[in-house]
């Protein structure tokens, strides 16, 4: 029997990359949150649309896309940026701030248990210290 590879996993089921069950019934994709995530850690709540989209591997439209319905939304406004007049900002709102707030516990506990809770600690490590060689080979690219 052929192992699945990581890239099978995360294509089980309809959108299974896109719309994760707990997050659809909140109204958000998976790219939507990741976009709430970072802005959440980023200084302010503030990140240029260049810095979010290099964050989340994706392309500049692709997240103008994510940012736009999270804007009519009402979870995050655009701004100019100060210090470069060609680049946009995305800024967390405070109804951004408290949709994550209220999302994250059950998307934590989702993945703990989809993907965390199923390894033993060894398959843990072993994951880590692979993901971990993919992150440094990326950073150095």
């Amino acid at each position: 029997m052929v192992e699945p590879s990581v890239g099978d996993v995360g294509h089980r089921g309809p959108g299974a990359t896109q719309q994760i069950p707990h997050l659809k019934q909140e109204g958000l994709s998976h790219t939507q949150y990741e976009v709430l995530v970072r802005l959440a850690d980023a200084p302010q709540g503030r990140l240029r649309m260049a810095e979010l989209a290099d964050a989340l591997y994706t392309s500049k439209s692709g997240l103008s896309y994510q940012v736009t319905q999270l804007e009519k939304a009402g979870l995050l406004l655009r701004e100019a940026c100060p210090t470069d007049e060609r680049e946009v900002v995305a800024v967390l709102t405070e109804a951004g701030r408290e949709r994550l707030a209220l999302v994250a516990p059950g998307h934590v506990a989702t993945v703990r248990r989809t993907l965390i809770d199923v390894l033993t600690p060894a398959q843990q490590a072993a994951v880590a210290a692979g993901l971990g060689e993919v992150g440094r080979r990326l950073a150095a690219s």
